[in-house]
């Protein structure tokens, strides 16, 4: 039995429960998350503006948040190239299938162009310099994305990706124009 100070509820009272589980909250009650959210996206905005398309003061990170890793994705990495013959730089290209971008080495994984660095004989120093001008002009002339090859980097450290734009790769115009061969897993001399 219950003690002295338990008391039966009276008959059609409803008893009072804790809070209920499952019940819709009141509307009202997130509405501060809808002007923190626009402050977020605007703020965002705001920083993605600073960096406009083909700057090359836009960093690394910045850059490959918005690089096209993938089919189906927009080519949105371009910056001025130059020459870089010797040595390290930054936005430039070494040879027919290597190039500086945003800091990082690049090697164009799906090709094999004529050695420049040295030569081995005078038409290969010949074609070694034209595909060196034609990835530059190629990579000058637009929006481009670097996709992934399998591996990540070589043996020297170079990035090894498969440099696109509107789908079609940098290597295959250079194969088309007789300026590359297709990457066979080594090299083959060119003299």
């Amino acid at each position: 039995m219950a003690g002295p100070d338990f008391h039966y509820p009276r008959r059609g009272a409803t008893r009072r429960r804790g809070p209920a589980r499952g019940r819709r909250r009141h509307v009202g009650s997130n509405l501060w998350l809808t002007p923190m959210m626009a402050v977020a996206f605007v703020a965002v905005l705001a920083t993605f503006q600073r960096f406009p398309a083909g700057s090359d003061a836009m960093p690394a990170p910045v850059a490959a948040f918005f690089a096209a890793e993938g089919a189906g994705t927009r080519d949105a990495l371009s910056a001025r190239f130059g020459f870089c013959h010797s040595g390290g730089g930054r936005d430039c290209v070494v040879d027919g299938d290597t190039f500086w971008f945003a800091g990082e080495k690049y090697r164009v994984a799906d090709i094999d162009t004529p050695e420049t660095h040295p030569a081995r004989c005078a038409e290969e120093a010949a074609l070694g310099e034209a595909a060196t001008g034609r990835l530059r002009d190629w990579l000058n002339a637009g929006s481009f994305s670097p996709e992934s090859a399998g591996r990540d980097t070589d043996r020297y450290g170079r990035k090894l990706r498969i440099v696109t734009r509107g789908g079609t790769s940098v290597g295959s115009a250079l194969v088309a124009e007789g300026l590359a061969r297709p990457w066979e897993g080594s090299r083959r001399p060119w003299c």
